[in-house]
């Protein structure tokens, strides 16, 4: 009986009116080269919680990930193996012509300096004259300034720069605030913040080109989230604070 023509025929007819059902969307993969507290380990960074929260808000899985080379995220993005990149300063498309920026700021940057032993008002690069200053090699927002500047060490990365602190090898070293607080804290080591911030630079989100037709609703996700309190619980449960201390 099952075997007759009539039936195959019959549940084959069956097979192809039944609508296949779509596949779970892959969450977008927004990047970045920076390291904790915007990103970490445990998925509780400032961008691990931001991207998701955005996203949701126009219907659309997303997650941030990752890299521990700044240069890596972005040719991925601007390929398209990534969808975007979540913090970069305005301008970005002029070298990564696949890469759209969606016009509200993720977070200000502040590269700022700590020091142990001393404290002064860092309202200029003239104010490090007097002093031993570390920053790291590349960082291209201290170089130029720095670049008469009489004392001046370079390293390879954060671990080697804060050990130049400890150790007492300069007398202030320069790094970005939030990843410096979190460094200090996590290391305990006795530094501390001098303000006000050398450089304070706008930090934006960009989408792949593929995306082009999001960035409105994320722009407006991102104003509604700063709006109605999201956005600085964020902030305040995961950038850890200096001050005052």
């Amino acid at each position: 009986m099952m075997n007759s023509p009539f039936i195959r025929f019959a549940m084959l007819v069956i097979a192809l009116l039944v609508p296949t059902l779509p596949a779970a969307a892959e969450p977008l993969r927004i990047n970045t080269g920076v390291g904790a507290p915007y990103i970490q380990i445990d998925q509780k960074g400032f961008l691990d919680l931001l991207v998701p929260e955005i996203f949701r808000r126009v219907g659309i899985d997303a997650r941030a990930v990752g890299y521990a080379a700044s240069e890596r995220a972005m040719i991925n993005a601007n390929d398209g193996i990534d969808d975007g990149v979540a913090m970069r300063i305005k301008g970005l498309e002029a070298n990564y012509p696949n890469l759209v920026r969606v016009d509200e700021k993720i977070i200000d940057n502040d590269f700022v300096a700590y020091s142990i032993r001393h404290h002064f008002d860092t309202a200029g690069f003239e104010t490090l004259k007097p002093y031993q200053v570390g920053y790291i090699i590349g960082w291209k927002v201290f170089e130029a300034p720095l670049r008469s500047a009489p004392a001046v060490t370079l390293v390879q990365d954060a671990n080697q720069l804060f050990t130049l602190l400890e150790k007492d090898r300069a007398d202030v070293v320069l790094f970005e605030r939030w990843q410096g607080n979190w460094l200090i804290r996590e290391r305990k080591i006795p530094a501390q913040l001098l303000l006000p911030p050398l450089v304070t630079t706008e930090m934006y989100m960009y989408l792949h080109k593929k995306h082009a037709h999001l960035l409105g609703r994320v722009a407006e996700a991102l104003r509604a989230a700063k709006a109605d309190g999201s956005y600085r619980r964020i902030h305040e449960r995961t950038l850890p604070r200096l001050e005052g201390r």
